[in-house]
């Protein structure tokens, strides 16, 4: 095998054995990685044996069946699982059986942003009352300053006990929903209030 030579520049492009090519290319960046139907559990173990660096982030919740009531741990977001990879390794995630596809826009996977995903991973790891949401486009578009989550921004909701924000993945159109302290919300400027 021969010596890969990497040199980069300033235009978000780099120089890969002579060839010109996107520093997503060469650089680590987050994916979401679409996957069969609850195999989600099953591509995070496989991509921990292929030293995957991933997040599969899972929420606690009760099943009733017809005998008995059961506690599970379900995907927060149902048919993903998330892959911190350069793309040029991204066969190691796209040969996984139960991986259909790098979600993305016209062909080419595209990257989530670093800061996002570092909030979402920290403010889970810290908080145990998340649960999936459906995804909103209305209503009241707020910023989270205070907790676990500050920085993300998401849609204020209010339930009986609380205040809730609803925090939406655009890119694969999935949400959760994060209960916070009324105090740690403010509006986002340039965004109507309807509600």
């Amino acid at each position: 095998m021969g010596l890969s030579i990497v040199t980069q520049g300033t235009t978000g492009q780099s120089s890969f054995n002579g060839v010109i090519v996107p520093d997503s290319f060469i650089e680590p960046r987050w994916y979401a990685a679409y996957t069969r139907a609850q195999h989600e559990k099953r591509v995070a173990a496989e991509l921990g044996m292929r030293d995957v660096e991933h997040f599969l982030p899972l929420y606690s919740c009760v099943r009733r069946w017809k005998d008995r009531r059961v506690q599970l741990e379900s995907p927060l977001f149902p048919g993903y699982v998330f892959v911190r990879l350069a793309l040029r390794e991204r066969l190691r995630v796209l040969q996984i059986p139960s991986v259909v596809r790098l979600v993305g826009f016209n062909g080419q996977p595209t990257a989530l942003p670093d800061t996002e995903m570092e909030i979402m991973r920290s403010g889970l790891s810290q908080t145990p009352r998340v649960q999936p949401h459906p995804f909103l486009t209305a209503g009241r578009h707020v910023r989270i300053t205070g907790g676990p989550f500050a920085g993300l921004e998401g849609v204020l909701r209010r339930k009986k006990s609380g205040t809730r924000v609803i925090v939406s993945l655009g890119l694969i159109q999935r949400s959760v929903a994060v209960d916070v302290d009324v105090a740690d919300v403010v509006p986002k400027v340039g965004h109507g209030t309807s509600q």
